[in-house]
């Protein structure tokens, strides 16, 4: 291992308990590392943004390059025919890269104004995508459109807008039956659902939990519907909002996902590094 850092816990996620976790450092020296998803393949890809690179990370292996020049990608998400999504915040783009290694820009204006940011994305398992597009720092001085985005794509590629807040909208989940769709409030420090209903159209705003340690980022869900959220530690919530645990982290994390073949594993991308923990639950099966 090429560092860990115990933790110690006192939580239940449901029947399971949390007494002792240890939180493994698995990749170092990243310039800035976002948007892990794990791949049904046997690996994670996660984002280098400063080195604008996509890392591949086996289990067991040194990571290495998956991709260059990526736009500065942030958030990342697959399909069920295992294309990649990624946010290219320097593109002001949503793009999708298929196995043939295509790239397709699926989102880029909306209104005839270009998109501001696209920071993060997750796809229902029934081709629904859902994506945030923030600004921070010098990206606001670039800005056409008077208003942050959560946009939905549909599966025929139509853009629509599910809210547009005055505040900064950062990471994104859904729930496992994909029923529910998260959103995280940078700069109010909350998190705010919407109900989906069968075509993906969003309704009924409102706020999950507020008043977060940190600055939420990255969001996540496991299989029994509890939201894992990136801020000043990673920190979990039952459904309906009730603080059920902390993950300390001895570095800031940035997001999160679920992995390894059983999907018990949380990794966790924090700045520098990524982590892995092994929870005793499985996440939400997005794809």
């Amino acid at each position: 291992m090429r560092g860990f850092i115990l933790v110690l816990m006192a939580f239940s996620l449901g029947a399971q308990d949390f007494s002792h976790l240890e939180v493994q450092r698995v990749v170092k020296s990243v310039g800035f590392a976002e948007g892990p998803v794990w791949s049904y393949d046997g690996y994670l890809l996660f984002s280098d943004t400063v080195a604008n690179r996509l890392r591949k990370m086996t289990p067991g292996t040194p990571d290495v390059e998956f991709a260059e020049k990526t736009g500065g990608a942030m958030g990342n998400a697959l399909d069920m025919e295992g294309r990649l999504y990624s946010c290219e915040p320097h593109q002001r783009r949503l793009t999708r890269i298929g196995k043939n290694g295509k790239v397709e820009i699926i989102a880029a204006k909306f209104d005839g104004k270009k998109l501001n940011a696209p920071n993060d994305v997750i796809v229902r398992r029934d081709g629904q995508v859902y994506f945030t597009d923030p600004a921070f720092g010098s990206e606001q001085d670039q800005r056409e459109l008077d208003f942050y985005g959560v946009f939905h794509v549909t599966p025929k590629g139509e853009l629509e807008a599910v809210a547009r807040w005055k505040t900064r909208p950062n990471g994104i989940a859904l729930s496992p039956n994909g029923r529910v769709l998260y959103v995280s409030d940078s700069d109010e420090h909350k998190i705010r659902a919407y109900d989906l209903d069968g075509k993906g159209v969003a309704s009924n705003e409102r706020v999950l939990v507020e008043k977060l340690a940190g600055v939420p980022d990255g969001l996540k869900t496991d299989e029994k519907g509890n939201v894992y959220v990136a801020a000043k530690s990673v920190f979990v919530f039952s459904p309906a909002g009730k603080l059920l645990g902390e993950v300390p982290m001895g570095e800031k994390p940035s997001n999160l996902a679920f992995g390894d073949p059983d999907m018990e594993t949380l990794y966790i991308t924090a700045r520098t590094s990524v982590y892995r923990v092994r929870l005793g639950v499985k996440g939400a099966l997005q794809y």
